[in-house]
């Protein structure tokens, strides 16, 4: 069994999410047919994370099973590089040998979202502008409220392929960068779809005074997503790093390069 696993990042800007779509250009299928170009094998990349539309990625981890060794494997990230369009970067890469899967092997997985206040054309893509005050206290108090296990259907699209609606979030927080940035931090074993977006949404209305703590509160309870807040644009959301059981990490060796 042998395998290429990659770590990548990426400006999700221009793509349609990490998965393959009719009629849209994905990062999943700018990995493929870089491989392909560079090797004439087709392979199917697996991803970690399945990004949604305009989310960034610092931190993504794919694997594909391939027939043989045809690049050095201290040359595979140049290599692949050379082949993708430079808004899709590959930060370390490797052959494995051992079964591994990306997504299904992951313990847990972080994002970061950003927020900002009269943002700058040259961070547009990155960091959502908002256009209206909110209460900085407030937004920081609020996030504590998803911590620990919860079902969060209210806060989440439908999603087919999901059927478990319950996760455990072990990190929920703001802090303040310079330039009035604000970065909110989640860790969570399991995500669902759009489950980041709204509970950015939410902690933003509560932070507006729009929704009050037991409203959040009592929406976990209804699993009814009529009671979600507006979704929070995708530009602010990035995947930082994907977790996995040690002996994995260990042989991956990924992690060292995420800053």
């Amino acid at each position: 069994m042998l395998s290429i696993a990659c770590l990548i990042e990426y400006d999700g800007t221009n793509y349609a999410g990490w998965q393959i779509q009719n009629n849209a250009d994905t990062i999943q299928n700018e990995m493929q047919i870089a491989w392909k170009k560079l090797t004439s094998q087709s392979v199917n990349f697996i991803g970690a994370g399945r990004t949604d539309a305009g989310v960034h990625s610092k931190g993504q981890v794919a694997s594909a099973k391939i027939d043989e060794i045809l690049v050095p494997e201290n040359k595979i990230a140049i290599a692949l590089n050379s082949k993708l369009p430079n808004d899709i970067k590959i930060k370390k890469a490797k052959y494995i040998d051992f079964a591994f899967h990306p997504r299904f092997d992951a313990i847990a997985r972080e994002y970061n979202y950003y927020l900002g206040k009269d943002v700058s054309v040259f961070q547009r893509n990155y960091i959502t502008d908002l256009k209206f005050n909110i209460n900085e206290s407030k937004l920081f108090e609020i996030a504590s409220i998803f911590l620990g296990a919860h079902n969060f259907t209210t806060f989440s699209k439908i999603n087919e392929d999901i059927k478990n609606n319950n996760c455990i979030i072990s990190k929920s927080e703001w802090e303040k960068l310079p330039s009035d940035i604000y970065k909110y931090t989640i860790i969570s074993n399991h995500f669902l779809y759009g489950m980041i977006r709204a509970l950015v949404g939410v902690m933003i209305d509560y932070a507006r005074g729009k929704r009050t703590k037991e409203d959040i509160r009592n929406s976990f309870e209804k699993e009814n997503r009529a009671l979600a807040s507006g979704f929070a644009f995708a530009k602010g959301l990035f995947l930082k790093r994907i977790y996995y059981a040690e002996e994995i990490e260990e042989k991956l060796g990924f992690y060292s390069t995420i800053q």
